[in-house]
C-alpha cells in the first residue's frame, strides 16, 4: 500500500501552504518598498529573534557557515591557534576553523546524546586551546553548565554552533532555564530551509550578550565598516537580504508549534518502535528539551543499507547523518588537525539513520513508516 501524499524527509512545500498568506503578504511588502539589503524588515525580524531567545544581541548574516567565521573573526583567533570541536557533526563547523588556518581539535562525543562529551573536552586542552565549538547536534543540548565552567577556568572562548537545535531550552541548576545559542561567548545558527526555522534560501544569525562582540561582528558581517566606506578591520560580505528576513519573521510566530509537532512525532515513532530490540530510539537528555530536528534511531550497522532500501521501495526516505566524520574527510588529509580518541564518533557512524521528521509529519504517515520497519525486522 503506497501513501497517497507521497513521504518527505522533510515537507517545506506542505508547510508553506498553511502560511502562505502571510508569507506572500510579507514578501510582497519587501518588494514594494524597494529596500531588498539592510531593510527595515531585517531589523523587525532581528528584534524579534532577541525577544525569542532572550539575547541582549541577534546579528543577521548570510548563513550558518558564514556565521561560525564571523565569530571566530571577532574572536580575533590567529593562525595556529587550536579550536575544539567533534568530528561526528557537519561539515561546516569544521571547514570554518581549517579555512581560518586554526587547528580543529576534534574530540568525540557523549553515546547517548551525540552531543560533544565534556570529559573528552578536559582531556583536549592544551596551551593553544582558544575556543571551544559545543554542536547541540539533532534538536538537543550540549551539557553547556560543566562545559561553560571548563572554559571559564582556562579562559577559553565557547561558540554553540546552534544550527539544529533553535528553540531548545537548556535547564540550569538553579533551576532557571535558557534558550541554546545564548550561554556561550557567541551563538551561530542557520535557517537553511530545512531547518526548524528556515528560510526560503540560505540565511543565517549570530547571537551575544556581550556588546562590544556584537559591535565587532556586525561590523564583520559588513566588509568591517563602522560607517559606510570606512572600514575599520578585515570583513566580509554576510547580509540577510530582506526577502529571507521576511519570511523568518512570519515563522518565528510559528516555530513553538513547529517543535511541538515534531515532538509529537518523535513520541509516535518512540512508542512504535518500542518492542523492535534492534533499534535504539534517540535518547533524551533531562537537562533540556529536544526540538527534534532530527529523529536518529541506531540500528545494527550490518542491517542499516538493507533498512534504506527496503523503506526506498516503499517510499519512505531515509538519510545518514553523518556517514564520513570530519577527521576523515578527505580534506583534512593535507590539513593539520588533532583527532583524540574518537570511538564512540566512530561507531554512531556506522549505526545512525534518520527517518522523516517534519512539521507536516501525520500519523498516516508515521504509522506506515513504522509498519514497514516492523516488517523489515520481524
Amino acid at each position: 500500500m503506497a501513501m497517497q501524499t507521497p513521504i518527505q524527509m522533510v515537507d517545506l512545500k506542505r508547510q508553506y501552504q498553511k502560511i502562505k498568506s502571510e508569507i506572500d503578504e510579507a514578501i510582497s511588502e519587501v518588494l514594494e518598498s524597494g529596500m531588498f539589503i539592510q531593510g527595515p524588515a531585517v531589523k523587525k525580524f532581528a528584534e524579534h529573534l532577541q525577544e525569542y531567545l532572550e539575547v541582549k544581541h541577534v546579528i543577521p548574516c548570510a548563513n550558518g557557515t558564514d556565521a561560525l567565521q564571523i565569530a571566530m573573526m571577532a574572536l580575533e583567533l590567529q593562525p595556529g591557534d587550536e579550536v575544539i570541536t567533534p568530528s561526528f557533526t557537519y561539515i561546516a563547523t569544521a571547514e570554518v576553523i581549517a579555512l581560518l588556518r586554526l587547528k580543529p581539535v576534534f574530540v568525540d562525543v557523549d553515546p547517548h546524546t551525540f552531543c560533544l562529551d565534556v570529559e573528552a573536552i578536559r582531556e583536549a586542552i592544551t596551551p593553544r586551546t582558544r575556543a571551544i565549538v559545543p554542536v547541540h547536534l539533532f534538536g538537543q543540548s550540549v551539557d553547556m553548565e560543566p562545559l561553560l565552567a571548563l572554559a571559564e577556568a582556562h579562559q577559553i572562548a565557547v561558540i554553540e554552533d546552534n544550527a539544529q537545535a533553535i528553540g531548545c531550552n537548556y535547564r540550569c541548576a538553579d533551576g532557571s532555564s535558557k534558550k541554546t545559542g545564548t550561554m556561550g561567548h557567541i551563538g551561530c545558527t542557520s535557517f537553511f530551509p530545512s531547518k526548524n526555522l528556515g528560510a526560503y534560501g540560505d540565511a543565517g544569525a549570530l547571537c551575544t550578550q556581550d556588546d562590544a562582540l556584537a559591535d565587532k561582528m556586525r561590523m564583520i558581517a559588513n566588509h568591517g565598516q563602522s560607517q559606510r566606506y570606512y572600514h575599520d578591520r578585515i570583513g566580509c560580505n554576510s547580509r540577510l537580504d530582506s526577502i529571507q528576513a521576511a519570511i523568518l519573521d512570519v515563522k518565528l510566530r510559528y516555530l513553538d508549534q513547529y517543535i511541538a509537532a515534531r515532538q509529537q512525532a518523535a513520541n509516535r515513532y518512540d512508542t512504535g518502535f518500542a518492542d523492535i530490540p534492534e533499534i535504539t530510539i534517540p535518547y533524551r537528555a533531562t537537562y533540556c528539551t529536544h526540538v527534534f530536528h532530527q529523529y536518529t534511531i541506531l540500528v545494527p550497522p550490518h542491517q542499516r543499507e538493507a533498512l534504506q532500501q527496503y523503506l526506498a521501495q516503499h517510499g519512505i526516505p531515509t538519510m545518514i547523518y553523518y556517514p564520513v566524520p570530519c577527521h576523515r574527510q578527505k580534506m583534512f588529509t593535507s590539513l593539520p588537525y588533532v583527532a583524540h580518541s574518537l570511538k564512540t564518533t566512530e561507531w554512531l557512524s556506522e549505526r545512525v539513520l534518520s527517518l522523516p521528521m517534519h512539521t507536516e509529519l501525520d500519523e498516516e504517515q508515521q504509522n506506515f513508516i513504522i509498519e514497514q520497519i516492523h516488517r523489515f525486522f520481524d
